[in-house]
């Protein structure tokens, strides 16, 4: 199974937008929903600080800011 990884950050509402949005997918493509929390690390926060949330496959990021559901699931489908 794949893993996906979410990295997010408390009070942040394009988070939990993006959250609801990879519920929803995982209830019809099967993944691992890793989500890290860039608050817990420094160069977590330099990385992606801005960039919230950011959405990974396979390591290579997919998605950033402002989360596609349509593009996200085509993402998911194709890294099959």
């Amino acid at each position: 199974m794949k893993t996906v990884q979410f990295y997010t950050r408390e009070r942040c509402g394009l988070c939990r937008d993006a959250k609801t949005i990879l519920e929803l997918l995982q209830e019809e493509i099967p993944f691992t929903l890793e989500e890290i929390d860039i608050e817990s690390d420094d160069r977590l926060v330099e990385e992606y600080g801005l960039k919230i949330p950011v959405i990974a496959i396979a390591g290579g990021e997919v998605q950033f800011g402002q989360i596609d559901y349509i593009s996200l699931r085509e993402s998911l489908i194709s890294e099959k």
